[in-house]
This record gives C-alpha cells, structure tokens and sequence, in this order.
C-alpha cells in the first residue's frame, strides 16, 4: 500500500462556480494546518481562508474525513474552491510545495479497494456510476457498487469451497471416521454449480450491452432509404443523402438512448455485388458489422425485391418498410414497421418497438453476473476448471482438488478475493483521476 498523501481535482477542469480538490493519506492533517485550516469538526463544512507563505490562496470550505470511516480508509479532506484555473493552480502548488503528490487515474478507488472499502468489482461500479448515460447503465452500476455482483460470485464460491472441502477431507483423512465416499457428495453440489455458471455465460451479453451499449445495424438494398432513416433517427443530418446509388460507402456510427438504453445505430453501404474496390469494401464491412450486432433492421424501398440483405436477417429482426409517402405500403408481419422520413409517419412506433426489444433483451430478474469481458474470461476460466474436477471426482477425491482450487481462484478474482496484483493496473487505468 502506498505511504505517501495525494491530491487531484475532482470536479472537471476549466472555468467553474466551485472546483473541488480531494487530499487523502497520511499527512492531510499537516498539510491543513499549514493552509491554515487545522483543528476541523471531522465531517463537517467550515469557511477557512487557505494560505501559503504568507500569501492568501483563496477562501474556501474544507472538509475533513479521518481514516478509516472514509472513502479511500485514509485520512481524506476536500477544498471547495472558487473554479477559477488561477486559484486552483495556486492551490495545487501549494500542495505540491508541502510535500503532495497529484494522484494517478483511479487511485483514489484503488486505494478503497486496498484498504478494503469495497471490492474489485465495487471499484469497477464507481468508474461504471461517473461513465453512466441511460437510466439503464445508472441503474446496474448502483446495483454492482451495493454489492450484487459481489454477492453473485461469492455464492459460486462459497458452493464451490463446500464441494472442495467435502473433497479435501477425504484426502487428507482417509483414516479418520469420514463417511464412506464423502468425496462423491461433493458431485450434485457441483453440478448445480455447474449449471449456475453456465446460465450466467448465456446471460452474459445482457449486462455488457447495458454497459457498452446495444448494437442495432441498418441494413438493405442500394437506394433503399437506410441514411435517411438514419437521419431521422438519430434526429440530425449524419449521413449523406443523395439519389446516388451507393453514396453510403462506410460503416458511420452514432450513439443515442432509446427507452433508456445506451444504443449505438450503425449505417452501412447498400448490399450488392459491384466491381468498384470502394463500394466492395464498403459492403464487406456493412456485413461484418451486422455480424455482430444484436439487431438489424432490413430496410426495404416500395418494390424492393430481396436481395442480399435477406441473407443477414436473423429471427427477431426488425423489417422497415420505407418511402410510404409514396403510396401505399402495407405490412407484411409482426416484425414489420412502415415508415415515411419525409412525414415523420411510423417513426414513432419503430421507435417503440426498438424500446421494446431493449426491454427484452436488456432487462432481466436477476442482476448480471457479467457486466465486463473481465468477469467473463474469469467465468470462462471457473466453468472449464469445475467441469475438469467433476470429470476428475469419479476417478478419485486428489484428482479433483486442483481443478476445484483454480476455479475458486477464478472466481476470486472477480471481487479481489485472491490473485488480483496482475489485473489492478488494468482496471483502475480507466479511471479519471480524481477517482
């Protein structure tokens, strides 16, 4: 753990009513009384002017937090400044004259979690909570810094340290008064674990999405009205529009929120086959891009035959039927949705039904067990190791040990149980450095 006191602005630079710069480690009491704002009332605001050899900084409200009721565990205070950049960098060199050092991104948190604030993933929810667009990414951080996820891995664990246990006293007891076969008891026990942890990978993608934001790609024929639906979407003139066959000739992105969600809409260059090398590329990564995403919408022109778009369409995709300004366009199922972005009509219901999609996708009973990469290659990781031990158990208890103490260690690492020198730097990297 580090021994040394850091400062760092925690409300965004530039001109501003207040700038707040947080101080936490051991010496923040000594540093306080040399700005002249010693003997404070722990928690409470008080009006101190700060000096600094002999010259007045400016007058601020400071506030002190003793260690370990703070938020790093460290002795902590904050000096609520006047926003303007000449105050704070006077301020910050009078830090820096006392003996301060700025903090790293993230070391705020870092030092929480070290001093066992909060846990790994708790950590990682307060990057989620300052990042946090849509009700939705607001809504499932809270929930991960209150504990839920830590709560979902620690009952993995805690099932599998059972089945380990049973194990272990096996082997090392064999002559003790165990009950016969207590190893094989350990099997239903893992099974159940077993499935636990497989439904938690197939319902992986969903807090990802929320986090990262869903994918939803149009695509169609040339010509078929996918920019201008693009436009009228995302409600500004994004895309080029023109009667030009092929204007579209790469994939063009935007982020917006739809019932709450964090979405990003992807435009992409009308299918067909072309002997234009700009044109090929272009359809190649219009079709990459609806590859991956998690939902596509076919948009189709009055008359529009299907092409190759049709290929790309997926059970639960949406068809959008475009132009119907025209004359007349009439449905063709439940997942279709006829438009015009001349008038503006059926926007509306394909806004909500893109919403309702959201919902069912997005929003589930149970709080992800997966809301980063992180936790799924550590999920990946404890599933191949269960399933290794249970194939092991039937062979013999001191086959199944090993793989049953790498997926506990799997599991750990998720909330920093064990092991979680080598991932700190990863995670706290993302964070802003006041935090």
């Amino acid at each position: 753990m580090s021994s040394d006191t850091i400062f760092a602005l925690a409300t965004p630079p530039g001109r501003g009513a207040i700038a707040i710069l947080r101080l936490s480690g051991p010496d923040v009491d000594r540093v306080l009384s040399a700005l002249g704002a010693g003997g404070l009332t722990p928690r409470m605001a008080s009006l101190r002017s700060l000096k600094h050899d002999d010259e007045t900084l400016d007058q601020a409200l400071v506030l002190r937090f003793p260690g370990p009721a703070s938020y790093t565990g460290e002795d902590c205070a904050e000096l609520h400044l006047h926003g303007g950049r000449a105050v704070v960098e006077a301020v910050a060199g009078a830090l820096t004259a006392l003996g301060l050092r700025p903090a790293e991104p993230g070391e705020f948190t870092r030092r929480a979690f070290e001093h066992g604030r909060m846990d790994l993933a708790q950590a990682e929810a307060v990057a989620d909570l300052i990042d946090a667009e849509t009700r939705s990414q607001r809504t499932q951080a809270l929930g991960q810094l209150d504990g839920a996820l830590s709560r979902t891995y620690a009952q993995f664990r805690a099932d599998l340290l059972t089945a380990l246990a049973l194990v272990e006293a096996e082997i090392d007891f064999p002559d003790e008064d165990v009950p016969d076969n207590l190893a094989r008891s350990a099997g239903p026990i893992l099974d159940r674990l077993i499935a636990d942890l497989k439904r938690a990978l197939a319902d992986a993608g969903r807090g990802e999405r929320v986090r990262a934001g869903y994918r939803i790609v149009l695509i169609g024929e040339t010509n078929a009205g996918k920019s201008s639906l693009f436009n009228a979407l995302v409600a500004r003139e994004a895309a080029i529009v023109t009667p030009v066959a092929g204007t579209t000739r790469d994939v063009l992105d935007a982020e917006l929120i739809i019932g709450g969600y964090a979405v990003t809409l992807s435009d992409t260059a009308g299918l067909r086959l072309s002997a234009d090398v700009v044109e090929v590329e272009g359809v190649r990564r219009a079709r990459a891009r609806a590859e991956a995403a998690e939902l596509r919408l076919w948009v189709r022109g009055p008359g529009d035959i299907p092409g190759e778009a049709a290929a790309l369409v997926r059970p639960g995709d949406l068809t959008v039927l475009t132009k119907a300004d025209l004359g007349p366009v009439s449905a063709e199922g439940a997942d279709t949705v006829v438009v015009s972005t001349t008038t503006g009509a059926g926007l509306g219901a394909l806004h909500d039904r893109i919403a309702a999609r959201l919902r069912a996708d997005l929003a589930g009973a149970d709080f992800p067990a997966v809301t980063r990469e992180r936790h799924r290659r550590r999920l990946v990781e404890a599933l191949a190791a269960v399933e290794a031990g249970r194939a092991a158990l039937d062979r013999g208890p001191e086959m199944a040990g090993d793989d049953l103490r790498r997926a506990a260690a799997a599991l750990g690492r998720v909330t920093g149980a064990i092991g979680v020198e080598d991932i700190l730097g990863e995670v706290f990297s993302t964070f802003c450095i006041g935090k």
